[in-house]
C-alpha cells in the first residue's frame, strides 16, 4: 500500500479521500506528475493545507494559466482579471470576485476532466 492511500485512511472526509483517489488514479492514467502532487498535497494534516487569497491569485498566476489550490480560496485582496481557478473549497467573497472579474471557478475533479495532463495548470499554496 503506498504512503499516500496510508495516510488517506485516517481522513475523515469522504469528499477528500474520494478527490484523493481521483487525483492518484488521474495522475497514473495520464502519466501526470501534477495530479499526484496535489494528491500528497491534500493528504497531509488538514492545518496545513493551502488558503489562498485572490489577490496572491492576481498577482502570481500568468496569461493562459489556470490556479490550482489544493486547499481553499479566500475572499482578501482583489482580482482584475479573468481566470481560471480550480480548489477544494472556495469562500463565498472568493467566489464572488472571481465571477465578477470574468473568471471561472471550478473544483479539482472538473479540472481533471478539462485537462488531463495538467499543462498550463500552477499550484498556488
Amino acid at each position: 500500500m503506498s504512503k499516500i492511500r496510508k495516510v488517506v485512511r485516517r481522513k475523515t472526509n469522504p469528499n477528500l479521500v474520494r478527490l484523493i483517489d481521483t487525483l492518484l488514479k488521474a495522475s497514473a492514467e495520464n502519466k501526470a506528475k501534477i495530479w499526484k502532487d496535489v494528491a500528497e498535497r491534500l493528504a497531509k494534516p488538514t492545518k496545513h493545507m493551502a488558503e489562498v487569497n485572490v489577490g496572491k491569485i492576481e498577482r502570481h498566476l500568468k496569461d493562459n494559466e489556470i490556479a490550482l489550490i489544493p486547499g481553499k480560496v479566500l475572499g482578501a485582496g482583489e482580482i482584475s482579471r479573468a481566470v481560471k481557478v480550480a480548489a477544494f473549497k472556495f469562500s463565498e467573497s472568493a467566489k464572488r470576485k472571481i465571477e465578477e472579474a470574468g473568471g471561472r471557478c471550478m473544483s479539482i475533479e472538473e479540472l481533471i476532466k478539462e485537462n488531463p495532463k495538467g499543462s498550463n495548470v500552477r499550484i498556488l499554496v
